[in-house]
């Protein structure tokens, strides 16, 4: 104010870095693993489901971990999570590089996801939940962006540094740039809490003296979470809708070249959505601090989907495949802040990266499986008919969760009106 001029909130410029981070991090990663596919089956002549179970067997290991690190972040703050976990994954792409043999590739993949669950997703989602609460909608959504960016500009950067240094020198390209970004972002940008520059959450002056707890910061413990329905049906909801994206994530690349399109076109189309997503996350965020349950949001995407899949089991022509496009960038919107939003809605933010490790555990029960159905059902098939059929089934059943949701009391506002102790009214007690 010395200035004259109002001065920026630091939540906003923390999460800007966070969306360069969630830029690279997803690029590197998420987006581009279906360009490893065909290079992996081309050197050690691997089948598609082998490949496949790399990721899916890594995924499992990382959401056996997930509450561990949760409670990490919880505790000792995302910060000191993004500084060792930015260590240790730019170590494991490196490590990635030196695969030789089936064995290594599901461990090294292991290693690569616990790791990366250090410094990516997870903390990210929690600093953002802290430093916002009017404006939590578009602020995650916000960083959802940044998701979105991974896939428009990694992905096609990704597929030329793998035709032109191979995919070894892919991974250690991708080791190199996340210690090259995460370190310092870790280091020099990112706060714990808005305590740290004297604010309070969403940019108000931090009072000097505190009596009670602010509302924003308020949350059922796991413990508590985890007696009411409520996490339980968004948990399977969470579960069977991821495991139709991630299914898709993995073999969006090889299925537009088994129908015919070049690994150029098919990663310009990876590209392509991931760039119309940026504006589709953004529509979202700005909905989701307007309705009062999520839930119903999260139905109208989940129905997207479910016509996406639709669309390619009954043509895969060019006016099929554009038209799959549309459904999927709108009802994939919602994707990487989706969790963020309804659980920070249903629990609270005090433990909300503790819950959200406990929700991935449940949520890896579909992810390690659906990359390798997929991928066995191509090598069985020689198409993924079948397993667009499987991912139509999924989306329906997550909507009818969706759908039982919006029908529950949120467990964090009987916690708020009438105590901690009536969390187990919520459960039933």
């Amino acid at each position: 104010m010395v200035s004259g001029r109002r001065r920026v909130f630091y939540g906003w410029w923390l999460l800007a870095a966070a969306v360069v981070s969630m830029a690279l991090g997803s690029g590197i990663s998420f987006w581009s693993f279906g360009l490893y596919v065909d290079p992996l089956e081309d050197e050690f002549g691997w089948s598609r489901a082998e490949v496949s179970f790399g990721f899916s067997v890594s995924l499992l290991v990382s959401g056996v971990v997930a509450p561990l690190i949760g409670r990490w972040i919880d505790t000792r703050g995302p910060r000191s999570a993004i500084l060792v976990g930015a260590v240790l994954t730019a170590a494991s792409y490196v490590l990635l590089a030196f695969t030789d043999s089936l064995w290594q590739w599901y461990a090294f993949s292991s290693v690569n996801a616990v790791v990366r669950q250090l410094m990516f997703f997870m903390p990210f989602m929690a600093l953002v939940s802290r430093w916002f609460d009017r404006r939590r909608g578009i602020a995650v959504s916000i960083l959802g962006t940044g998701f979105s960016l991974g896939g428009f500009l990694v992905v096609p950067l990704m597929s030329v540094v793998i035709e032109e240094i191979g995919w070894r020198g892919a991974f250690v390209f991708s080791g190199v740039v996340t210690a090259a970004l995460f370190l310092p972002v870790g280091q020099f940008i990112v706060k714990d809490s808005p305590a740290d520059v004297g604010a309070e959450v969403d940019g108000a002056p931090r009072p000097p003296e505190r009596d009670t707890t602010p509302a924003a910061v308020v949350g059922l413990t796991l413990r508590e979470a985890l007696r009411t329905p409520m996490f339980w049906v968004l948990a399977f909801a969470l579960t069977l809708l991821f495991f139709g994206m991630f299914g898709w994530l993995v073999h969006q690349v090889p299925f537009y070249e088994s129908v015919g399109l070049s690994r150029g076109t098919a990663a310009l189309l990876v590209s392509v959505t991931a760039g119309m997503g940026i504006g589709t996350r953004l529509v979202v965020g700005a909905f989701a601090d307007r309705v009062d349950r999520f839930e119903l949001l999260a139905i109208g995407l989940t129905g997207f989907l479910i016509s996406s899949m639709v669309t390619l089991s009954i043509s895969t022509e060019p006016w099929a495949i554009a038209l799959f496009l549309v459904f999927w960038i709108a009802g994939t919107a919602g994707g990487p802040i989706i969790e963020a939003l309804l659980l920070t809605r249903a629990f609270g933010v005090a433990h909300f990266a503790t819950i959200l490790g406990a929700v991935v555990v449940v949520e890896t029960l579909g992810q390690i499986i659906s990359p390798t159905i997929a991928g066995a059902i191509f090598d069985r098939t020689g198409s993924y008919d079948l397993a667009i059929l499987l991912f139509v089934g999924t989306y329906a059943a997550s909507l009818v969760l969706f759908v039982i949701a919006v029908r529950l009391p949120r467990p964090v506002d009987v916690y708020t009106s009438r105590g901690p102790t009536a969390a187990s009214a919520v459960a039933g007690d």
